[in-house]
């Protein structure tokens, strides 16, 4: 087995392509990832704009203390008339500066007296005058390629008249559980030994969550068959394949065998020194990527969030990132191993620090799925590391 730390070094050097993209109506690219660099066409704003409502004047003229009024200018509208000595246009947010202006004087700065104001209170040269360019300026790379689309996004391609923004299509991952006792949701139980499925139903829910599209392909019995007919059928249906149970060490652990002899993907490793799921396996097979999660529902769940998420998102057109915080630890914490440990526990934020405890976990197996339920993250503790104090400070990974 290796190392965590190798582990990932390998998963990051494996290349993983976009299948394809696609336009969409701006509006429906939402949490989307864009498959071209999003480009100003001019300046925005294209001529010094007002920045609030006041009276566009003359900086130097604010000696004069009073400045007559020639003329409204609306937002919407090209005012005709020039500011020029002595006298002021009133401005509205918005509006394009009046030729000759270079100063907005705000309407609480003033008192207006006729058909004249009466400056109370000066104001710096330019002020609250949008220079050209201030929002960007024209050629500028606004939102580079690659980029997760989201409010802000589409607020500024609007901002641009961009229709229809090309975007990378979603992956395809293909969910395939292993075993001959597991039973789907609606099948009747035939005899105590049969276990209810979980892993597809929540991989399926973390492939949505990352904005991939699930394929479910249900379980297939632990026969070496049937589970080279459903693999092939699986990398027929997406870009990715995640299978969960037979990649350990047992009798009827077909799916690594399957994998590397039937399929013959190209291993990119198998067996890594984590607690859960330590027999996870990765593969590769042209562009398409295999993952052999274990069968335990907690261990499939943190081994889909360690290996599978990396890839999904490069075939998303991007990169993932771990979110780690540093927490601190309201109750001792046992490390249970001599293994880099993903440990599930309660998280919350106070005052500006996050504090982490284990009230309601229960202790066990890697098949509590459960403890999963709540405001949770990950401590993550290396090989290296042992048992942890209260008060102690601990990485925590943000998974939710």
């Amino acid at each position: 087995m290796i190392s965590y730390e190798e582990s990932m070094k390998i998963l990051n050097s494996l290349d993983f392509e976009p299948e394809g993209a696609e336009k969409l109506f701006l509006t429906q690219t939402l949490g989307r990832v864009l498959a071209q660099d999003i480009v100003a066409k001019e300046n925005n704003p294209e001529f010094p704009t007002s920045a609030m409502d006041g009276y566009a004047i003359r900086f130097e003229d604010q000696k004069m203390k009073r400045l007559k009024i020639v003329a409204k200018n609306p937002a919407g509208s090209e005012v005709e008339e020039e500011v020029k000595e002595g006298v002021c246009i009133k401005t509205f947010t918005g509006s394009l500066m009046p030729k000759g202006s270079d100063t907005l004087i705000p309407i609480e700065n003033v008192e207006v007296k006729g058909d004249e104001i009466v400056i109370k209170k000066p104001v710096t040269r330019g002020f609250s005058v949008r220079p050209i360019g201030e929002n960007y300026k024209k050629d500028e790379i606004l939102i580079k390629k690659g980029s997760l689309i989201s409010f802000a996004e589409i607020g500024i391609m609007g901002s641009l008249n961009i229709v229809m923004p090309k975007v990378y299509q979603k992956p395809k991952v293909a969910i395939l559980s292993t075993g001959s006792e597991v039973l789907e949701i609606g099948q009747e139980r035939q005899n105590s030994a049969q276990i209810r499925s979980s892993n597809s139903y929540t991989l399926e829910a973390l492939v949505r969550l990352h904005g991939a599209e699930p394929v479910q392909l249900g379980a297939v019995k632990d026969d070496k068959e049937s589970i080279t007919k459903a693999l092939k059928e699986a990398l027929n249906s997406a870009d990715m394949v995640v299978t969960t149970g037979g990649v350990s060490v047992g009798d009827y652990d077909y799916v690594k065998d399957v994998i590397k002899e039937e399929i013959g993907a190209e291993v990119a490793f198998k067996g890594v020194i984590i607690k859960p799921g330590q027999h996870v396996m990765v593969a590769k097979k042209g562009n398409k990527a295999i993952l052999g999660l274990p069968g335990f529902a907690y261990s499939s769940t943190v081994t889909f969030l360690i290996y599978a998420l990396p890839i999904l998102y490069k075939l998303k057109g991007t990169h993932y990132e771990q979110k780690i915080v540093k927490a601190t630890l309201k109750e001792n914490f046992k490390k249970r191993s001599k293994k880099t440990e993903f440990t599930v526990c309660n998280l919350r934020l106070q005052d500006g620090e996050y504090f982490v405890d284990f009230k309601g976990k229960r202790e066990g197996t890697s098949a509590i799925l459960t403890n999963m339920i709540g405001d949770v993250g990950l401590i993550m503790t290396s090989e290296h590391e042992g048992d942890k104090e209260v008060g102690e400070k601990v990485d925590v990974w943000l998974i939710k």
